[in-house]
């Protein structure tokens, strides 16, 4: 670690560097126990708010596109990326 002065302020510089083996680690454990606790909380809202279980197609529906646009988000940004290299 190390440490600069930026403006007589003090400032820890640290980067949490991405090897194969963190992505690796992130992709094993991350994104299960990611998409587990998305689903508890789309369960818990269910059976918290009645207008979600009235309207379960929308809600539902809503559910599916969330994770699924930010999953195709990070592809194309990544085939952007590697198209351009």
């Amino acid at each position: 670690m190390k440490y600069k002065q930026e403006n007589r302020c003090w400032r820890l510089n640290y980067k949490i560097v991405m090897n194969s083996n963190t992505q690796l680690t992130f992709l094993v454990l991350g994104l299960p126990i990611g998409g587990l606790i998305y689903c508890g909380l789309g369960i818990a809202a269910l059976a918290s708010f009645p207008i979600l279980r009235e309207h379960a197609l929308i809600s539902g529906t809503l559910f599916m596109l969330i994770p699924f646009t930010i999953a195709a988000s990070i592809w194309i940004k990544a085939s952007a990326k590697a198209y351009r290299n």
